[in-house]
């Protein structure tokens, strides 16, 4: 099969800026391989929760990623591009997951007036997020900081800070990389005080399950292998544990170089995770394992906080 055999490949983003700066790099890469592309926007939940102001927490799961999948099963798109970290970990029948890929970096980053760094703002100091995450793990690092809900896109929530309503904001470097604001860090924040929600930084592309063609030309031309297997063991840890929208839940793998017991050099995924207790306490644990059993491990991961007193949330709904 030709490029020219799948005609116009109809690719789904958000109107969001981030979102179509993300969607255009797989536009970019596929119009390299040939074929011929169109952008289609469409509204979601999510968006349409932030223009009402309407916490994220309390509009469900997949708020901003149903719409683009509905627009794939009644043929409005043929191709879906998610923020993954805003995936459902259930699956849905009739879309599949084509690629994951190379992510960008997973950390967190500040924003703050005054080019300062976490530890150089007073206490009092008010920081905004609009994730449950950012707030426990801020929360833990005992800086005196009050802490504040915010929504909006990645602009707003940085003119926040530049018009004096909040004195930082805790944001994903990915996002501000791709919209070519990373400058604007004043600090990166490193993942011992802040783990990254799972899949921060990485991209899903779906399509539907019956284009077997189509899913074949986006996973040659866009996977990454080495990202799948890490977020694959992050979202595993999730999936146990809870939603994405209003669990502080936080996990991050590595593919690390170790020997195996020949001497041999292999890849094996290391990775951390934490969560809340009921009482609003932070439990932390980590695991290293084979990158075929990346999933498992993430699992065995959730388990332990688990029994280390992180507190369940009800499983997820596509």
């Amino acid at each position: 099969m030709t490029a020219a055999d799948l005609g116009t490949v109809r690719i789904g983003t958000r109107a969001s800026l981030l979102a179509r700066t993300q969607t255009q790099t797989v536009a970019d890469a596929l119009t390299a391989r040939g074929l011929a592309v169109e952008i289609v926007e469409i509204s979601t939940e999510g968006d349409r929760s932030q223009a009402a102001n309407t916490p994220i927490a309390g509009s469900g799961v997949g708020v901003f990623t149903s719409a683009l999948r509905e627009a794939l099963l009644d043929g409005r798109i043929d191709v879906a591009v998610h923020s993954y970290k805003d995936l459902p970990t259930a699956g849905l029948s009739g879309v599949v997951l084509a690629a994951v890929p190379e992510r960008a970096d997973p950390r967190d980053v500040l924003v703050a007036r005054d080019r300062m760094v976490l530890g150089e703002l007073p206490p009092g100091s008010v920081i905004g997020t609009g994730s449950p995450r950012r707030a426990a793990q801020l929360a833990a690092l005992g800086l005196g900081l009050e802490i504040v809900g915010i929504r909006g896109n990645v602009e707003t929530r940085i003119r926040k800070v530049t018009d004096g309503v909040v004195d930082g904001v805790v944001l994903a470097r990915a996002g501000l990389a791709r919209i070519g604001r990373a400058g604007e860090a004043t600090e990166v924040l490193d993942p011992l005080q802040m783990l990254p929600a799972p899949a921060q930084g990485a991209l899903a592309v779906e399509c539907r399950a019956a284009d077997t063609e189509l899913e074949t030309v986006l996973r040659s031309t866009l996977h990454d292998e080495s990202t799948f297997t890490a977020v694959t063991a992050e979202r595993a840890v999730l999936q146990e544990l809870g939603s994405p929208c209003d669990a502080a839940i936080g996990a991050l793998a590595d593919i690390v170089e170790d020997l195996d017991d020949d001497g041999r050099i292999v890849e094996r995924v290391s990775l951390r995770a934490v969560a809340t207790t009921a009482e609003g306490a932070l439990v932390r644990n980590s695991a290293t394992g084979e990158t075929k059993d990346a999933e498992q491990i993430g699992r065995t991961l959730a388990a332990e906080l688990l029994a280390d007193g992180a507190e369940p949330r009800g499983a997820q709904a596509p």
